[in-house]
């Protein structure tokens, strides 16, 4: 019997990362501590309603702000509108707990604010009516402002492809520009910017570090807490099975609110190329000032307070090792994008010679890895490896296995391999669809194998697509907190830890620079990227 090799390994790949996943489900029935009894009637109730509160108000703020600057760039035509295109995703590169260093730093007693005003006005004590912008808002504004671009990118690449027509039929019936908006132009992009909503829902549930820099409880601080603090992670997992259940809750309900819509436009004269309206007087200055506000609260207002800390305290720039951070940060980019590369190209490619319902099935699971919470992923990690360490390993002789797993590089690696195999097997996907199946069989009956179709067809085609997977994976890992914080190996910092770690010691002053420079690199990433995620043809 022939073993078919590409079914094999894409089986293999795909099972291998929704392990994870069933770990937790399975977890939820085990034995905890008195802690779960005692956080049962305690705080379990606050953590719910914190996670619910900030998700409805992150969604509502990063709608308002993601979908309202993206028509305004999408449809009309004012001073720097094709420079805002671009600049409003630069909000990517400030993750939300180095917004929240900046909110704090800022406006705390004695902050910039403070610094500013006494330069300006003289002695006095303004700390009074200086506002504070901490706690559950605190949080509410880090998370909008750091994750409105996943609505603005998704809404403004609707709003570009809608058709004049779509347009014409709201003058023609007598709309207003609102009217159109409301009743045309947003309910035709609604599954793009409920797309987007969907991405930020499962970043806010994510959040870790600026939940835990304000200590708001929330179902995801409650999790790290329970095997931190209290060494349990058999309830770790029973409140990340809570956390999943919400989500997939949200998933069953936009589906089940868009089951019999239609969101697409038919004309038997086709698309009518939609021309942008230009902006004058008090509208364009209007336009003008919403989409400088949005890109200056999201992206200048914590690089300018970072530099600000990092030019004030220079001693903290000298005292860093940056090019250890550096090294270190760059070093899990680069072997974690290669090894997720290598493995989504070969299970996308089992995928395209194979046609099989089952290995269809655990490809859509194992994609699934992204909406779950890091913290979550690297509890679930955690607990396998102890299990199979103790039920398997152990059984039969051998040498603990745990920290050739937890506390290393390796560890985290394979977490950050499940986490953001998703966004490499899709991206590579999205290549793959571009090549027609005809090519492969022209490939056959030149005497090509399967390998050499692959190796000189199919990876020259896909380059584009690798360098976008690449920077994508890139980027999430140099923003990426809870799995590194939890399974680093000693001693072993990013910036993003040590920015969180001088942050959790009250030292924002040394936590600017290592922000600083994650914001520059990952700003640098975002510049490369935005050619393919805001193309217009």
């Amino acid at each position: 019997m022939r073993i078919n090799f590409w079914y094999i390994s894409s089986f293999l790949i795909s099972l291998f990362v929704i392990i994870p996943i069933l770990t937790v489900f399975s977890s939820f029935f085990e034995n905890t501590t008195n802690y779960y009894q005692v956080l049962k009637d305690t705080f379990l109730l606050e953590y719910i309603l914190n996670s619910v509160i900030l998700l409805l108000c992150v969604l509502i703020l990063t709608f308002l702000i993601g979908t309202g600057s993206a028509y305004l760039v999408s449809f009309f035509e004012f001073p720097f509108s094709n420079f805002f295109k671009w600049a409003l995703i630069l909000s990517f590169a400030v993750p939300p707990y180095i917004y929240a260093y900046s909110l704090t730093a800022f406006f705390e007693n004695y902050g910039t604010a403070y610094t500013i005003l006494k330069n300006l006005f003289g002695e006095a004590n303004y700390n009074q009516s200086i506002p504070k912008f901490d706690g559950l808002l605190g949080v509410i504004l880090s998370i909008s402002f750091s994750l409105y671009a996943y609505v603005y990118i998704l809404a403004r690449a609707s709003f570009l492809y809608q058709s004049q027509n779509l347009i014409d039929l709201g003058k023609n019936l007598g709309f207003t520009k609102f009217k159109t908006l409301y009743s045309i132009i947003l309910p035709a992009a609604r599954p793009a910017i409920v797309a987007g909503l969907s991405l930020v829902a499962m970043e806010t549930l994510a959040e870790f570090g600026a939940v835990d820099f304000f200590s708001i409880n929330t179902l995801t601080t409650g999790i790290y807490n329970s095997w931190i603090a209290f060494d349990d992670l058999a309830f770790a997992n029973q409140l990340s099975f809570y956390l999943l259940l919400f989500i997939f809750a949200l998933f069953i309900l936009e589906n089940l609110s868009r089951k019999r819509a239609k969101y697409h436009f038919n004309s038997k004269s086709g698309l009518k190329q939609k021309q942008k309206i230009q902006l004058s007087g008090a509208k364009s200055f209007a336009a003008f000032s919403f989409c400088f506000v949005v890109f200056f609260l999201s992206f200048l207002f914590p690089l300018s307070q970072m530099m600000y800390w990092t030019l004030k305290f220079p001693e903290n720039l000298f005292d860093l090792q940056i090019i250890k951070l550096l090294t270190n940060t760059l070093y899990l980019v680069f072997l974690s994008s290669l090894v997720l590369i290598i493995f989504a190209l070969t299970s996308n490619y089992g995928n395209r010679v194979t046609k099989n319902k089952t290995l269809n099935v655990l490809s859509t699971l194992s994609i699934s890895g992204y909406a779950i919470p890091g913290v979550i992923l690297a509890v679930a990690f955690i607990t396998f490896i102890a299990w199979f360490d103790d039920t398997v390993v152990k059984t039969y002789g051998f040498l603990s296995i745990k920290k050739v797993f937890i506390g290393s590089i390796l560890g985290l690696v394979i977490v950050y391999f499940i986490r953001f195999y998703s966004l490499a097997f899709n991206g590579i996907k999205s290549g793959y669809e571009k090549i027609n199946i005809s090519v492969d069989e022209s490939s056959y009956l030149l005497g090509y194998s399967k390998r050499k179709t692959f190796m000189n067809i199919h990876i020259p085609f896909l380059r584009n697509s690798l360098l976008f997977v690449f920077i994508l994976i890139s980027l999430e890992i140099i923003r990426e907190l809870p799995i590194t914080l939890i399974l680093r190996p000693f001693n072993f910092e990013t910036f993003a830890t040590t920015a969180y770690i001088s942050a959790s010691e009250d030292l924002l002053e040394a936590a600017a620079v290592p922000s600083l420079f994650l914001i520059l690199i990952a700003t640098l990433f975002i510049i490369v990227t935005s050619k393919y995620i805001l193309r217009e043809k």
